[in-house]
């Protein structure tokens, strides 16, 4: 079953002391995301779908919700948002905090932008709404997984 991705960034940016982005929420989610989906037989993590932007993959209804911050920190507007309950999905989310909340804006834009990956695949420059199919993003964290098996074995 997937969770909202409102309540996903809740407890991302909670786990995170409420230091992250927008920019830096979306591209952990993203990330989370792609993780679940290769870890659960495709299923994925958030509702919703992810878009390819300029800065890279965006859940719109995340960015609606956020964007006032701008690139200053999310503060807690989340309020009314139930809080996901602990298991697999909030195990994913705070790996992904406790994983990449040290890696820059920049490492985590560069990490989402990979070459042949999902959001490239679905790039076009200037565009919004362009969805990156959740299909694209299980056969990007398949190709990741085989690349890192083929360095490690």
């Amino acid at each position: 079953m997937t969770v909202s991705v409102v309540a996903a960034a809740k407890r991302m940016a909670e786990r995170s002391g409420w230091s992250l982005s927008n920019l830096e929420l979306q591209k952990m989610l993203y990330l989370a995301h792609m993780l679940y989906m290769g870890e659960h037989e495709g299923k994925p993590l958030v509702s919703g779908h992810f878009e390819a932007w300029d800065y890279g993959p965006v859940h719109p209804t995340l960015y609606h919700h956020v964007k006032m911050f701008g690139s200053s920190p999310v503060g807690n507007i989340f309020r009314f948002e139930p809080d996901i309950p602990e298991g697999p999905q909030a195990a994913i989310l705070d790996q992904a905090v406790d994983e990449l909340s040290e890696a820059t804006p920049g490492r985590l834009v560069a990490i989402t932008h990979r070459v042949g990956g999902a959001w490239d695949k679905n790039y076009m420059p200037g565009k919004r709404n362009i969805i990156i199919p959740n299909g694209d993003i299980l056969a990007e964290y398949k190709e990741r997984l085989d690349a890192a098996r083929q360095k490690t074995g």
